[in-house]
C-alpha cells in the first residue's frame, strides 16, 4: 500500500488535503504537516476544512491558510485523521464529494473501526495501533525517504501530543517516544509549542464563566465513574465561535478522582444529538462505546452522532447504559 500511496503523490501535481468536520490536534497537525511535506516536492497544496478552525487551535501556524469551499482544481485527495462518511458531512451537503470520489484519493487515519466506511478508494492506509495520523505520516515519511522540514516535524508533533494527551494515555508507546526524539532532532520544539497552546487556550471572561456553568451543571452516572453534560442549541450558538464546549471542560471533568469517562452532548434544533467522548488512561472504552453508537475513534478520545429522530433522554440513557457495562467489564491485560 505504501507503494501505491507514493506513486499517486509522486503522479500529483494539485492535492488537496481534507480534513473531517470534527477538527483536532492531530487532524489540523497532520494536513498542515503534510502541505510542507509535499509542498517541499513542488506539489501545489490546498487545505480543505468544512468547518472553521477551532480557536484553540490556532496556536498552529497555517491554520489560516485553510479553506471551507472545496477547490474545484485537484488531481489527487488525502483525507487525514478520518475515513468515515459520517465525519465529513459538510463535504456531501456541498455536493462536492463527487468530486472527490472521481479522482485518485487516499486516506490515512488511525481510527482501525468506523462506521460508514468510505468506500470509494482502496488506497487506505489505517493503523490502529499508531498513537495519532501524525505518526502514521511521519512513518511514510521515513519509509519514502521524504524531508520533513522544522515546521513539518512541529506540526507531526503537536498531531501526537493531541491524541496521546500529551504523552499521558496509554495510546503512547515506546515507538512513540523514539518518533518524539527524532521530531526534536528535525527542529521540534515541544516548550515552544507548549508555551503556544497555553497562550491560545487562555480564555476570555465570558468563556470562563461558561466553564464555570457547565462544571456546575455536570452529572455523574455508573457510581460517579461516568461525568456527563448536556450542551443545547442556544449555547452552541453563543459560545461555540469562541471556545468548543466539549474542549473546554472535558479535561475538568476527567478530573473527579472516580472520573472514567466524560461525556458531552449536544442537542441541535434540527433533531440532531451527538456526544464527545474522552476517557481517563486506563479505561480505554470511548472507541468501542461510540461505535456501538454509531460512530467511531479510538480507545481514549471518540464520538458519535444520532439523526434518526430519538430524544435526547432516549440517547443518553442508551450510551450511559452501554459505557457502564464496558466499565464493568473487566479490562484486558
Amino acid at each position: 500500500m505504501e507503494d501505491t500511496i507514493r506513486s499517486a503523490i509522486e503522479q500529483a501535481n494539485h492535492i488537496v488535503i481534507i480534513q473531517a468536520d470534527n477538527p483536532d490536534a492531530d487532524s489540523l497537525g497532520s494536513a498542515l504537516a503534510l502541505e510542507h511535506i509535499l509542498g517541499d516536492m513542488g506539489k501545489d497544496i490546498v487545505l480543505y476544512c468544512g468547518v472553521n478552525t477551532p480557536e484553540y487551535l490556532r496556536y498552529l501556524a497555517g491554520w489560516d491558510r485553510i479553506i471551507d469551499t472545496m477547490p474545484s482544481q485537484f488531481d489527487l485527495s488525502i483525507i487525514v485523521d478520518a475515513s468515515t462518511y459520517t465525519l465529513l458531512e459538510k463535504l456531501n451537503l456541498s455536493g462536492r464529494m463527487a468530486w472527490v470520489k472521481s479522482r485518485p484519493s487516499i486516506v490515512l487515519d488511525h481510527h482501525a473501526t468506523v462506521e460508514h466506511k468510505l468506500d470509494f478508494t482502496n488506497m487506505q492506509l489505517i493503523d490502529g495501533t499508531a498513537a495519532s495520523t501524525g505518526q502514521i505520516i511521519f512513518d511514510l515519511c521515513v519509509a519514502n525517504n521524504w524531508t520533513m522540514s522544522a515546521a513539518a516535524a512541529e506540526h507531526l508533533m503537536s498531531s501526537i501530543l493531541g491524541d496521546t494527551q500529551g504523552l499521558m494515555n496509554d495510546l503512547t508507546t515506546a515507538k512513540t517516544y523514539r518518533i518524539m526524539a527524532e521530531l526534536t532532532e528535525l527542529g521540534a520544539n515541544r516548550p515552544q509549542l507548549e508555551e503556544a497552546r497555553r497562550e491560545y487556550s487562555k480564555m476570555v471572561k465570558k468563556i470562563y464563566q461558561y466553564k464555570g456553568m457547565l462544571i456546575q451543571r455536570t452529572e455523574f452516572a455508573s457510581d460517579d465513574r461516568i461525568t456527563f453534560v448536556h450542551v443545547p442549541q442556544t449555547e452552541i450558538n453563543e459560545y461555540s465561535p469562541l471556545y468548543n464546549p466539549a474542549a473546554l471542560v472535558q479535561f475538568d471533568m476527567l478530573q473527579v478522582r472516580s472520573a472514567a469517562l466524560a461525556i458531552v452532548f449536544k442537542t441541535y434544533d434540527d433533531g440532531r444529538i451527538t456526544a464527545a467522548l474522552r476517557g481517563n488512561n486506563g479505561y480505554p472504552i470511548c472507541g468501542k462505546l461510540a461505535e456501538y453508537m454509531g460512530g467511531g475513534g479510538h480507545d481514549y478520545a471518540a464520538g458519535f452522532k444520532i439523526t434518526d429522530g430519538r430524544s435526547y433522554e432516549e440517547i443518553k440513557a442508551e450510551c450511559l447504559r452501554y459505557a457502564t457495562e464496558l466499565l464493568d467489564t473487566p479490562m484486558e491485560s
